[in-house]
């Protein structure tokens, strides 16, 4: 029987994971295929009982529903619990669907592939206290890091984040944040801002950044957003967000298939769609 999988989003024609995905699929000649569901707010319950009735073996979860979706899943993967969001569901052999995260490791997978695993003392500050930055967080201490400082206008947020983590990390203010910039040697940018294209979308002011630092936003469409171009301006190594949407896509896909794919086969098909922007 040909297995499909989907994404399910409000928006969704936006999303390039099917694009992404059938590439995949299309290299390992495997008969399966990927679509994009649009699915509102309000049909959440509706659409997650379909996908099961028809036997969909696995799918993606975007905007607004990764947090909404858990009542309707029978497991959770650690990740997930713990993040409280799934972005990915699988069909486990005994029918059952299981809630997985992967944007974190996809974050931290991206991050190394680019500067290595050497990085893991060094200062890190991620900025702003929602999902991404939550999960990102969680990775990172996964993984080793350990000197992890969350900036948030809502300091209560990030130091809500900083309380469940296992190690010591700080909560402070985004004014705080530019004030100290120059202590932190990676910052990650995790709010809505990269999305924004006016010049004057910085999160932070930027002034006191090290030239030293390396610089990662997670957004991707721009990949060139208002924040790494003002750190390139800086001489700061910058990291865009297509490497964390190939890695979360790729984790998903090895949850499918137990076939981790490869990241060189839709990088260019990525890059081409996107325009080089």
């Amino acid at each position: 029987m040909r297995k499909w999988y989907a994404v399910i989003g409000d928006p969704i024609e936006h999303s390039m994971s099917p694009l992404m995905h059938n590439a995949w699929m299309a290299e390992e000649s495997r008969d399966a295929s990927y679509i994009p569901i649009h699915v509102q707010p309000e049909n959440l319950e509706q659409a997650v009982a379909s996908l099961k009735l028809l036997g969909c073996s696995g799918w993606n979860i975007t905007i607004p529903h990764k947090e909404k979706i858990i009542p309707y899943l029978d497991e959770l993967d650690e990740s997930a619990r713990k993040m409280g969001a799934v972005n990915t569901v699988v069909r486990q052999p005994n029918g059952t669907y299981k809630g997985y995260n992967t944007d974190g490791l996809g974050f931290v997978r991206s991050l190394e592939d680019e500067i290595g695993d050497s990085h893991r003392d060094k200062q890190v500050l991620i900025i702003g206290a929602g999902g991404a930055a939550r999960g990102i967080a969680f990775a990172l201490v996964a993984t080793g890091y350990r000197h992890i400082t969350i900036a948030n206008r809502t300091v209560s947020k990030a130091q809500a984040i900083c309380d469940e983590l296992d190690i010591t990390a700080k909560a402070i203010s985004l004014t705080e944040a530019a004030e100290q910039l120059s202590g932190f040697e990676i910052l990650v940018q995790t709010t809505s801002a990269g999305l924004n294209h006016s010049a004057f979308a910085l999160p932070i002011a930027m002034d006191r950044l090290s030239s030293t630092a390396i610089v990662a936003d997670i957004v991707y469409n721009p990949l060139m957003t208002p924040f790494l171009i003002e750190a390139k301006k800086k001489g700061a190594t910058v990291i865009t967000g297509l490497g964390m949407f190939i890695h979360q896509g790729a984790l998903a896909y090895s949850y499918w298939t137990d076939t981790y794919p490869k990241a060189k086969v839709v990088r260019h098909l990525l890059l081409e769609h996107l325009g080089g922007k």
